[in-house]
């Protein structure tokens, strides 16, 4: 497998997956503004929609969308209990959140990223975040994680905390999203795919 990826884009979550699954896989870099990959090849030619994750499988297949491509290497995993089983409701709890986190937290995120959002629309972004930082927040008082133990929701919400600092939206308000992001970090899987993309020493 190849994981196609951006530094600190929403790549990183498949990428920590990646290594907290224990996969044998390979990276390629892409440049999101030439849309070109470390290669040099289009990287509309890999994903049409131009934006990464993009996993490209032994059989030809790429994946994309960061919710669906950690979901497809923690079946690949299923020992590393990175996602419950089918039929097992705490799947069924994780996935919820995964989506949320697409939902709810990445989508506002990038109205804050985005130079041609108007001024109204990153307010509105900003004004949501704060509530669903508050909710998530509260989910996690008491908690390590975000359901029993460590799962691809985890990965993800890390990766988007992450992207706080980048647009300055503190997260002072909520300790506990310090404690969580500071605590998600310090796994051997996470700090592997950080080094990997240069984003710690």
């Amino acid at each position: 497998m190849k994981l196609y990826f951006s530094p600190g884009a929403c790549s990183l979550s498949p990428h920590i997956v990646l290594h907290e699954a224990g996969l044998d896989f390979s990276t390629e870099r892409v440049d999101l503004r030439q849309k070109l990959t470390a290669g040099g090849v289009d990287f509309g030619t890999i994903s049409p929609n131009g934006y990464v994750p993009a996993l490209a499988l032994d059989d030809g297949t790429v994946l994309t969308e960061a919710a669906a491509v950690v979901q497809y290497l923690a079946d690949r995993a299923p020992a590393s209990g990175l996602l419950p089983p089918v039929g097992d409701i705490a799947r069924y709890k994780v996935l919820s959140w995964l989506t949320f986190i697409s939902s709810e937290l990445h989508k506002n995120f990038s109205h804050l990223f985005n130079p041609a959002a108007s001024e109204d629309m990153k307010a509105h972004g900003r004004k949501m975040l704060a509530l669903r930082l508050a909710y998530v927040a509260a989910q996690l008082e008491g908690r390590d994680y975000l359901e029993s133990q460590f799962s691809v929701a985890d990965a993800y919400l890390f990766t988007v905390l992450g992207w706080a600092d980048l647009v300055k939206v503190s997260l002072a308000e909520w300790p506990v999203l310090g404690e969580y992001r500071a605590r998600i970090a310090a796994r051997p899987a996470v700090q592997q795919a950080l080094r990997a993309e240069g984003l710690v020493k």
